[in-house]
């Protein structure tokens, strides 16, 4: 965790909502408008067949009642893991703010109308470097991969590039949701919402 300064931290977020969701979105849009790069930034923890973790960072793309949506190769890594044991925690961390949301939850992959949605929406270049890349999987050159984005590029040139079957999204349905907040001297506040039936109960965590 980032190291406290001994300056008040503002903390107005901490007590607007009971509602996990709606207080994540609070953070995300104070996040959009103060942290410099990407602040849908978050990293992915999943795991390996061998029980060893695995992290990586992507981009948050959606979120709502239902849950924190990310797309990737179906075939990469965190792709094979999370189709494996469809569970996962992200960590979203805005240095800028002092602020640190963790989740943990299952994963479910989303629909077929969400992900060709979303694909449509993309730039034609990363439409095409979906199809282009094999992510995950070992490179021989970088020239491989130029070759195979010159090709696609050639193969959709007059036309629509279609989202490819391996490639999709996945929505982690929240169980539990931490708002970390940085105050003076390493007192941080910690306010976990932890999923019970429909509702959400609340603690307070010691820094």
């Amino acid at each position: 965790m980032p190291r406290a300064s001994g300056k008040q931290m503002d903390n107005p977020a901490m007590a607007e909502t009971d509602d996990p969701i709606a207080r994540f979105q609070t953070w995300l849009a104070d996040a959009e408008r103060r942290e410099p790069n990407n602040h849908n930034a978050v990293a992915v923890a999943s795991t390996a067949a061998d029980g060893m973790p695995n992290v990586r960072m992507v981009l948050l793309k959606a979120v709502d009642p239902q849950g924190f949506v990310f797309y990737t190769n179906l075939g990469s890594a965190k792709g094979a893991e999370l189709l494996a044991n469809p569970k996962a925690a992200l960590c979203f961390h805005w240095k800028s703010l002092g602020r640190q949301v963790r989740v943990q939850g299952a994963i479910e992959q989303v629909s077929d109308a969400e992900a060709d949605a979303y694909y449509a929406s993309r730039a034609k270049d990363s439409q095409i470097g979906a199809w282009a890349s094999r992510q995950s999987q070992v490179l021989p050159d970088r020239f491989a991969l130029e070759k195979a984005v010159a090709r696609y590029a050639a193969k959709y040139a007059l036309s629509k590039v279609p989202r490819p079957d391996f490639w999709s999204g996945f929505r982690v349905l929240p169980q539990r949701l931490e708002f970390w907040q940085e105050r003076p001297f390493r007192l941080h506040d910690r306010l976990v919402f932890i999923r019970d039936g429909a509702a959400w109960r609340t603690e307070k965590l010691f820094p």
